[in-house]
This record gives structure tokens, sequence and C-alpha cells, in this order.
């Protein structure tokens, strides 16, 4: 009776043992590395997610004709969300029951993140968010990263800009999506380091045509000495038509989510003037020559090559979270744990957005310096003002 108890507790051992075994090798079935991608490449937030999803592409391409990740070859699974967070949430708990994926890159926007970003840390599965609001890495949690600089460093740089131009009291407008509510909050928290008060606030509709007469409601405050139009929308195009169709040239301030030239484009004329935060990424011709030049130029010559369309700082994000997993493989193997331990650790790593230096306590890994300030002359992207 003693043998078949010491038979059935070493065959629960061995039970559990080949359990643990199959976890930790279903990343590599048959040496292919399984990643989950969920990404807005149609709807409302395309313009962030198609040039993340062609990005990726082109990357996985080039990891394919290269032989893969150390021997290991890369299957990217893309889902299309929409921009919706229900899909992101299906699509999140598919790609992990199903897929069995050991990582996600996306959502593409920080709505869609703060939905799926519990469902990853529950199940061990590496999240490495293109949304930027602080709230997707803060707090840390062991699972969740993000490669889009937080929105509270583009905050702090406009207001340092506006100290510059001693602008003290404005309006802040923003579209009524995750990122928009995000930036309003980081908005009021800062404002008062600066000295800058907010005196008008006002929230617009994502799918807004016309902002005319949020911009009359504005404009009738006498104490605002500039706008800040926080959005990721093609709305955020409208409220600059429309305050210089009032007649109106005050400043106006652009969150880094106007950093793609299609808003310019779409605002015409009355993006002349706009300020913003931004990559390098947007004025990599104009920099220094060094490596990091070589790097963006690499990417976006790749880029605008085969899609024939300009590259966004919205498409470098994915870029540089696939390039962060490969690093991280080539530095552990293919054990998740020690994939996921590795970002962690990563530093001086260069991508599209800056230079990352991930710690433990810090699941972004940049720096206030991923952000430029950049304006819009003829057309064009420039910088504010020469570094």
């Amino acid at each position: 009776m003693k043998k078949f108890a010491n038979f059935g507790i070493r065959l629960l051992s061995l039970g559990l043992f080949l359990a643990t075994l199959l976890l930790t090798s279903a990343v590599s079935h048959a040496g292919q590395l399984k990643i989950g991608v969920i990404l807005a490449e149609t709807g409302p937030a395309s313009f962030l997610g198609g040039p993340a999803a062609r990005s990726l592409r082109m990357l996985e391409s080039e990891i394919k004709d290269a032989g893969g990740i150390s021997g290991n070859q890369v299957q990217l699974i893309y889902r299309d969300s929409a921009g919706s967070p229900e899909k992101a949430v299906s699509f999140a708990r598919q790609l992990i029951e199903e897929e069995k994926v050991f990582a996600i890159i996306g959502p593409s926007t920080s709505g869609e993140t703060l939905k799926i970003k519990k469902i990853c840390e529950d199940a061990g599965v590496i999240l490495i968010s293109c949304a930027s609001a602080e709230l997707i890495v803060k707090p840390v949690t062991p699972y969740v990263f993000k490669t889009a600089p937080s929105d509270s460093f583009a905050a702090r740089r406009i207001f340092m800009t506006m100290n510059e131009m001693s602008i003290i009291s404005i309006a802040v407008v923003t579209d009524n999506t995750g990122f928009g509510k995000a930036g309003k909050e980081q908005l009021q928290k800062i404002a008062p380091e600066y000295g800058i008060k907010i005196v008008a606030d006002e929230t617009y509709d994502k799918d807004a045509t016309d902002l005319a007469s949020l911009v009359a409601k504005i404009k009738a405050n006498p104490e605002v000495q500039a706008v800040v139009n926080w959005s990721i929308v093609p709305a955020q195009s409208i409220i600059a038509k429309n305050i210089r169709q009032a007649g109106w040239n005050v400043p106006i301030f652009q969150s880094h989510g106007f950093a793609n030239i299609k808003y310019v484009e779409a605002a015409g004329a009355a993006a002349e003037g706009i300020i913003f935060p931004a990559s390098r990424l947007m004025i990599a011709e104009s920099l220094p020559a060094g490596p990091q030049k070589d790097f963006l130029l690499k990417y976006k010559t790749g880029y605008e090559t085969k899609y024939a369309e300009k590259a966004s700082t919205f498409g470098g994000h994915a870029y540089d979270a696939m390039l962060i997993i490969k690093q991280a493989i080539e530095t552990a193997g293919t054990d998740p744990r020690k994939i996921r331990a590795a970002v962690e650790n990563i530093k001086g790593f260069y991508g599209t957005a800056g230079e990352f230096n991930f710690t433990p306590e810090d699941h972004c890994g940049l720096g206030i310096d991923a952000f430029t300030m950049l304006t819009v002359k003829n057309g064009q992207f420039t910088l504010l003002k020469k570094e």
C-alpha cells in the first residue's frame, strides 16, 4: 500500500513538472515565438494603429529574413481592435487563452490598455503598450510596460515653453477619450508647479465635426493667453481651424498626439505656428550626425519607402516594442519569466522615442528628454528652437 502511495506521489510530481515545462516552453513551440498584436488598424484611431501595424510588419519581415531571433522564428498574430476597449479585452483573452502568446504589443490607445493590463498581468503575459497615459505603468506591475513617453513629461515641456513665452493663464480643451482624460488630469495637476492658471476647461466629443461654439466660449474669456488642445483624434485639427476662423491669433499648443503630418494637412493654414512636444523622429534629418540619427533615419526611410507615406511617432512606438522584446530574447532566451526580467533591466537602448532605461520602478524607461518642442512652419514640422 505504501509503495502505491509513493508511486502516486512521484506520478503527481512528474505531472506538475511536465505542466511547468509545457508552460515555460509554450513560448517556443517548434522554435516559433508567438506574440500577440492588438492595434486599431481601422476606425477613428487608425492613425495610431495603422502606422504601428505597418511598422511591425516591416520589422517582422526583416527579422524573418535574418533567420528569426536567436534561431527562433517569430509569429506576430494581429488583431484589429478598431480602438474599442471591448474588442481589445476580447482579443487579449483570445490571444492568451487560445493562441498561447507570451507577449502582446499594443493596444494603440490608453483606454484600451487600461482595460487589458490586469488580464495580461494575471496571466503572466508581457504587455508593451503603445499608448502614453502614465496610469498604464503607475503604479508599476511586473508584466506591463509601455514605449510612448509619459503624458506628464509632455505637459511639463509645454509649461516650460509657456514660461519662456511669459504665458500664465490658459484654456485647456481635451477630447473625451482615455488619452484626453488622462492628459487633462496631468495638466491640472502640474500647471501650478509652473505658475500657470487654467482659466477655462472644456471637453469635446471625439467624433465632433464643428467646434466653433466651444471656441467662441473660451474666446469670450479675456484671461486666456493660450490654448492647449490635448487630443489624439482628428477633431484636434478642427479646433485649430475654428480658432483661426474666429480671427483669434492666440498661441495654440497641442499634445504629442499631434505628431502626425496628416493633422497638419487636415488643419491647413490654421496649423501654421502650432507648438507641440514630440520625439526627434519627426525631425531626424536635421539632427547632428551620430548613432541616434542613423537609427531614426533607418526606420523613417525604410517606412516611407515601403509604404509611400510619412512616418509618425505612433508607428515608432510599436517598432520600439518589438525591438525591446527582441533584445530581451537575445539576452534571456525563451522562458517568458526571464524575458520579462530582461525587459525590466534593459539600459541604454535607443528606440524611435528616445533612450530607454527600464528599472523595476520604471516600466516606461524614458525621461523628459524624450520630448523636444516642435512647431509647424510652411506645413512641415520643425524645431521650435535650436537645441
